[in-house]
């Protein structure tokens, strides 16, 4: 099946799924999570220290990997403007599909000035270093780019559970109320999200089994959190990992284990070509290799 016809086929599913996200998400204002009391001018001619953060008990050290995780979580919320023209180009900006889309991209709005008020009001992270990254993260317009719709399905559907991972791990390492709040109420936006997604997988692998597993391999094999063309971005991730906050432990169990293998079941997918049957046995493999090298990882913390 070509894309085109695939969403055709999904078209009444999308439209569901977006009654039922719409009916179930609730209203939020950032204003209201960011503890604005906390706030106080800065002065330009004074630089940023990690002194100056204000968790309010006087005494609360951020951990430099919750440091870590905090810009890279908001500079991949800062890069919207690209993953909205990708989401478009892959689905279009008709019917359910643009629907869908511009709301999404009107919620992840909402994400970023939380987080962003959020760190600035309490000067959690050096308010010069994030601008300057958010600017090269933008200029430089880096985004995971699946092949096709098939493997954008499996794509979006992981990535948008592990953001939501991401966010409520960051949070509950916070150590202040506040930004554990603010944390969580972005991470449930982000599982709605991932609802919609997964489900339309699911349906995509009942419409054209075939071709939905070799993108679900795809998207597996080369499957990358969204923070490509953040400034010394593979340092991050590995201080994000060796905090547990996002790690292939969590990547194998609470993200391939429950939608790969338990959701979409693709075990007992039937009906497939050849070429989905190699993709299938292929992914099992893969999935396989993650969860060994996750044990190994577990029982050697200091090389993650």
């Amino acid at each position: 099946m070509k894309p085109a016809e695939l969403l055709d086929v999904l078209e009444p599913t999308a439209a569901r799924l977006y009654d039922r996200h719409m009916g179930v998400a609730k209203e939020w204002f950032p204003h209201e999570y960011v503890p604005w009391g906390r706030g106080r001018d800065f002065d330009p001619e004074r630089p940023w220290t990690s002194e100056d953060a204000d968790f309010g008990d006087g005494g609360w050290t951020l951990p430099e990997a919750v440091r870590a995780s905090l810009f890279v979580n908001l500079l991949t919320e800062d890069n919207l403007p690209y993953y909205t023209r990708d989401i478009s180009t892959i689905f279009g900006g008709d019917s359910a599909y643009g629907a869908w889309a511009r709301n999404w991209t009107a919620e992840e709005g909402r994400h970023s000035i939380a987080i962003r008020d959020y760190l600035t009001v309490t000067r959690a992270l050096d308010p010069v270093a994030l601008e300057r990254a958010r600017m090269q993260q933008v200029r430089g317009a880096q985004v995971p780019a699946p092949d096709d719709l098939f493997e954008a399905l499996a794509y979006l559907s992981l990535q948008e559970l592990a953001t939501r991972i991401a966010h409520r791990n960051t949070g509950k390492l916070i150590g202040d109320q506040a930004g554990q709040d603010v944390m969580l109420r972005v991470g449930n936006d982000e599982n709605l999200h991932y609802l919609f997604y997964r489900d339309l997988a699911a349906a995509a692998l009942e419409a054209d089994p075939s071709n939905m597993m070799i993108g679900i391999e795809r998207a597996v094999r080369n499957f990358a959190m969204p923070g490509t063309g953040i400034p010394n971005f593979n340092e991050l991730a590995k201080q994000i990992a060796s905090a547990g906050i996002y790690d292939f432990k969590i990547h194998h169990e609470q993200i391939l284990e429950p939608v790969v293998l338990r959701h979409w079941k693709v075990k007992d997918v039937s009906g497939m070509s050849s070429e989905g049957e190699k993709a299938r046995e292929a992914l099992l493999a893969r999935i396989d290799k993650i969860n060994r090298v996750a044990a190994r990882l577990s029982r050697e913390p200091e090389t993650v």
